[in-house]
């Protein structure tokens, strides 16, 4: 298909089509880094509460950049990939240092901020600043693969590179902005991973995939993610209102988050044969003076991008008078206690948080 033809009919498709998103009405680089940053691995359904809170509660890159990282992390709680909320904060900062506060107006520069790869860059450079770069993302590898027959694997390095140099081909120099809106938006509209419309599709004549019935097998994508199962006892320890908490640390995919202790099974058959006096932790506390202990019926799956997790809880239960002795533990095994209030308050992985929510 000829290069001018295809931006033509995406340019006339767009207005036509489009959503009604808020990032969409302005040129303002904080609110397009914070949307493109949020909408990374996230449905735009999904991910526009979360828009709406961090605006609401940091409406400068100043503000997100000063506020605590607890807030970030507490704001973000539920999203997931936590790496992009602690980036985000450090991006904010340093726009913040380094560059009075203003957001860099070249893609290159772009480039160098914290958490800011060549997808987000040529977003923010493209959408604010008009600089004809083209942002390529799943939507765009689905359109180009279909529309211009590229078989190269999207999960590779090279294909990666020959995708990019397609899409910095073809965008329009006096219109990127809106070229790469619309190239986005059709891939989330019209041209979906399953089943799409193809009888209604503005590029259907000239589209290599429609003629050569490859819808289905475009994109390629070679390398599959390899997912392995675990098994985790997270121990709910509460003496009145106050709570065990355990912080996670660095280099952790939950980094500044707050759970539970925890122990890890090998096998689904063990931690569905738990019994608490057979737990590690329930005898180890049991010294500290009576200790009532009782497991979660219902063990939680939660699904991450390698991993498949399946949780059980164990709610082990002090008296009042056993706080001090409690506390002195949890201070050994560098955990904290906190309170109702505090917990409320601080970030938490989606799996402690669904816990918590059950017993509401």
């Amino acid at each position: 298909m000829n290069f001018n033809h295809f931006t033509e009919k995406l340019l006339r498709w767009y207005p036509i089509h489009r959503r009604d998103l808020p990032w969409r009405a302005t040129r303002d680089p904080y609110i397009i880094w914070l949307s493109e940053i949020i909408l990374q691995q996230t449905r735009v359904a999904q991910g526009l509460p979360y828009f709406y809170a961090f605006v609401e509660k940091f409406p400068t890159v100043t503000q997100l950049a000063t506020a605590p990282e607890d807030e970030i992390l507490r704001t973000w709680q539920g999203l997931g990939y936590y790496s992009r909320a602690r980036n985000l904060h450090a991006c904010a900062q340093e726009i913040v240092n380094k560059w009075e506060g203003q957001f860099p107006d070249k893609y290159d520069k772009l480039l160098e901020l914290k958490g800011v790869g060549p997808y987000t860059a040529a977003a923010i450079a493209s959408f604010s600043y008009r600089e004809p770069v083209a942002v390529v993302d799943g939507n765009v590898y689905r359109v180009l693969s279909r529309v211009f027959g590229m078989a190269h694997d999207i999960g590779s390095h090279a294909g990666k590179k020959a995708f990019e140099s397609l899409a910095n081909q073809i965008i329009p120099q006096g219109q990127p902005d809106h070229y790469n809106q619309a190239i986005m938006e059709f891939g989330a509209l019209q041209c979906v991973p399953k089943n799409p419309d193809c009888p209604g599709c503005p590029l259907m004549e000239n589209c290599f995939a429609w003629q050569n019935d490859l819808v289905s097998k475009l994109p390629v994508k070679v390398k599959k993610v390899k997912v392995r199962s675990r098994y985790f006892i997270y121990y709910h320890i509460q003496v009145g209102e106050f709570t065990v908490i355990n912080r996670r640390g660095a280099n952790d995919i939950w980094q500044g988050l707050v759970d539970f202790p925890m122990e890890e099974c090998q096998s689904k058959d063990e931690i569905q044969s738990l019994q608490p006096e057979n737990l590690t932790l329930f005898n180890e506390l049991s010294p500290l003076g009576p200790v009532f202990g009782e497991i979660d019926e219902k063990p939680l799956k939660h699904i991450l991008t390698h991993q498949r997790i399946f949780a059980s809880f164990v709610k082990i239960s002090f008296r009042s008078s056993q706080k001090e002795a409690l506390e002195s533990w949890a201070r050994s095994k560098d955990y904290a206690l906190a309170d109702e209030d505090r917990l409320e308050g601080m970030g938490k992985p989606k799996l402690i948080l669904r816990y918590l929510n059950q017993k509401k």
